[in-house]
């Protein structure tokens, strides 16, 4: 589904990661501030598909991803 499909992401503020690179080459980009989901799309590719997590799905995500 393209973002441009994705209602849950309608006015979603996009921001790069702190952990992308520098060239601009590998950025991912996460939308934090709607209620009920947390957007993840390609920097390079800002109109294609994006994943959509629940909040907990996230937390949890990204708590396991610190551990490791």
């Amino acid at each position: 589904m393209a973002l441009s499909d994705t209602p849950a992401l309608s006015g979603a503020r996009w921001h790069k990661s702190s952990r992308s690179s520098g060239n601009g080459g590998d950025c991912v980009e996460v939308a934090g501030n709607l209620p009920d989901v947390v957007g993840v799309r390609d920097s390079k590719d800002p109109a294609g598909p994006a994943l959509v997590f629940t909040p907990a799905a996230w937390r949890a995500f990204v708590a396991t991803v610190d551990k490791t």
